[in-house]
């Protein structure tokens, strides 16, 4: 076996990258990583080496992952400062840790790929990442938002399972947005049409555009945006620079999907998506300027009509946000798995994990009641 470590993505060949990761996906593609490393989001100055997995057997490929080195929790979406606590009272370094994601993409998708032809392919990626870690002196490997199977697989595997909760939009062949209001009780449908008609009273008017049709002058306007919401929230700039904007997204193909809203002349915000095979992904949004339920308007009820008219199955908004729930989004469980090298903290992880998953477990069937939809 060999195990070879790329410290970018562009050490490996695209196509192969992603006839392996498959193009259903957006945010493991070739083109979506080379994006974030070259406008400077993933590098060791952002906490995000870029360290990529791939075994080989007879020089032959098995299993390949997307990783990263990490030197802070920041943009994860899976928070840990409480553990990076702990070692630290410890006596331990918590940093460098390994993660294998998509980075500052809370957002369930693949994270390895395995030769069909060697059933022990994740196990023999498992071991050869674990001692190098070790050697390296990394505390510990986390893969966030893994789908089900892999975080089953891992558990088999002594890798800790965590549940957290997202609310996430199904499409049932709804017909159009007026056909899944049907679904609601009437006075939630009553409501949500209330909040629809608010953004044509204040004389906002919305437009949905795709790949080529979103020209540079609505990138630039959209890193706008997005760095004006960040400077709101938390008093720092977002995460991603103004070049993964301009450079990268209109590299993407017909991936990105944005939602403009206008009053009057001006632009004043907007929305990002990221469309999947069979799931839009919301991930970003911005305004200039304050309005009643632009927010919801862009955010999701866009994505919703996009999904209805599009043919996609399940809309991903994001993480967090109870609001969603009375909007027609369900709650779901989403997967990460975590493996500790320090044996007494490894112990503690354990407890703490399965403590957490009754909590997130009866925190789903609570929010499941909240839902608007008529009673069966």
């Amino acid at each position: 076996m060999e195990l070879r470590i790329h410290s970018s993505i562009s050490d490996i060949d695209r196509d192969q990258w992603n006839d392996w990761f498959g193009a259903g996906y957006p945010f493991t593609r070739w083109e979506f990583l080379h994006g974030l490393e070259t406008t400077g989001c993933t590098t060791g100055e952002t906490g995000w080496q870029p360290c990529h997995f791939v075994l080989y057997r007879d020089d032959q490929p098995i299993a390949a992952t997307p990783a990263f080195l990490k030197d802070n929790s920041y943009g994860e979406y899976v928070f840990d400062w409480s553990w990076a606590d702990a070692w630290r009272r410890a006596g331990l370094r918590y940093y460098p840790k390994l993660v294998t994601a998509a980075p500052f993409t809370p957002a369930t998708g693949p994270r390895v790929w395995l030769d069909p032809k060697s059933p022990d392919a994740l196990d023999a990626l498992l071991a050869g990442v674990q001692e190098w870690l070790d050697k390296l002196g990394g505390s510990s490997w986390h893969w966030l938002f893994v789908e089900e199977s892999l975080s089953s697989a891992l558990v088999e595997r002594g890798l800790h399972q965590r549940l957290t909760t997202q609310f996430h939009w199904f499409n049932r062949d709804y017909r159009d947005f007026q056909d899944f209001l049907e679904t609601f009780s009437s006075r939630k449908r009553k409501n949500l049409r209330k909040e629809r008609a608010v953004i044509e009273a204040q004389g906002l008017a919305l437009d949905t555009r795709e790949g080529s049709d979103i020209t540079a002058e609505d990138w630039a306007f959209f890193h706008r945006c997005y760095q004006m919401t960040y400077a709101k929230r938390s008093g720092h700039g977002g995460y991603l620079t103004e070049a993964f904007f301009t450079e990268c997204c209109p590299n993407l193909g017909d991936i990105p999907v944005m939602v403009i809203a206008r009053h009057g002349e001006h632009r004043v915000a907007a929305a990002l998506y990221f469309r999947g095979a069979d799931t839009l992904y919301g991930r970003y949004w911005g305004c200039l300027a304050e309005y009643d339920a632009l927010h919801f308007e862009a955010c999701y009820y866009r994505g919703i009509e996009y999904c209805i008219a599009n043919g996609l199955q399940r809309f991903d908004p994001g993480a967090q946000g109870e609001h969603k729930i009375q909007r027609g989004f369900e709650p779901v469980l989403t997967y990460s798995n975590h493996w500790i090298a320090a044996q007494p903290l490894d112990q503690a992880v354990a407890d703490f994990t399965a403590q957490e998953r009754e909590h997130v477990i009866a925190y789903r069937n609570e929010a499941r009641t909240l839902l608007p939809f008529k009673q069966s």
